[in-house]
């Protein structure tokens, strides 16, 4: 007897339907999360999903990542956010240590229990870099346009006083703490220029005089990481 032919696989899940179903990790970042929220400050949300590991057995993949469904909100595959955590993507490692977690459920919690695995002097290169690209940004704003974008200034030094302490201490901290007033100021346009550059320019220079004696370990937990991610893949494909 000639077996029945297949029928048509089931249509994927749509984006929103993976963010929507299988969130495993949702926190605030931004302003909120960096202690600089104003009364007109937007609520910046961050994620992780664990999309269904048949998924990955077609032709089209599922997403690495997923804008919406919600305005202001934007998720990561659980894959793509650990290989960028492992590189120390500065705006990964922040997510992680959000003070505002909104929704964990037992994968996001081993998730957020790996956080320092994720953590090594990799930060010093990934940050420096970053920082970088953004102070070139804000200088040719101040060419085209007289002054930078504040705003963009403001969490730019933010990011330097994080990644100096972080070298410093071996712990990520993203709320700014009593700092808040001083960077607010920036923000407001209150701080010359000049001074700004000045503290960048410090900033950084605390920051390579940390890289040598810094607690972090010289690469991530790797192995601890993929295991997580093994097991992962295994639970989401029962």
């Amino acid at each position: 007897m000639t077996p029945p032919a297949a029928g048509p696989a089931a249509a994927p899940p749509t984006p929103e339907d993976l963010v929507r179903r299988h969130t495993v990790y949702s926190c605030v970042m931004g302003s909120r999360a960096f202690g600089l929220a104003t009364e007109g400050s937007d609520t910046d949300r961050r994620g992780v999903f664990v999309a269904p590991t048949p998924l990955f057995w077609r032709f089209e993949k599922p997403p690495t990542h997923v804008e919406g469904p919600e305005e202001e909100r934007f998720s990561w595959e659980v894959e793509r956010f650990c290989h960028l955590a492992l590189v120390a993507n500065p705006n990964i490692l922040e997510c992680l240590h959000s003070p505002l977690v909104e929704h964990a459920d037992a994968t996001g919690r081993e998730l957020l229990d790996l956080r320092e695995a994720f953590l090594s002097r990799r930060a010093h290169l990934t940050f420096a870099r970053y920082a970088s690209g953004q102070r070139r940004k804000l200088e040719a704003d101040v060419r085209q346009h007289g002054a930078p974008r504040w705003k963009h200034a403001m969490h730019l030094l933010r990011l330097l006083a994080s990644c100096r302490d972080l070298l410093r201490t071996g712990e990520l901290v993203i709320d700014v703490g009593a700092d808040r007033e001083r960077l607010l100021a920036v923000k407001r346009g209150e701080v010359p220029w000049r001074e700004v550059e000045r503290r960048m320019e410090a900033l950084t220079a605390e920051a390579d005089a940390a890289a040598p004696r810094t607690p972090l370990p010289p690469e991530p937990d790797r192995a601890r990481v993929e295991d997580f991610l093994l097991r992962t893949r295994r639970a989401s494909a029962r």
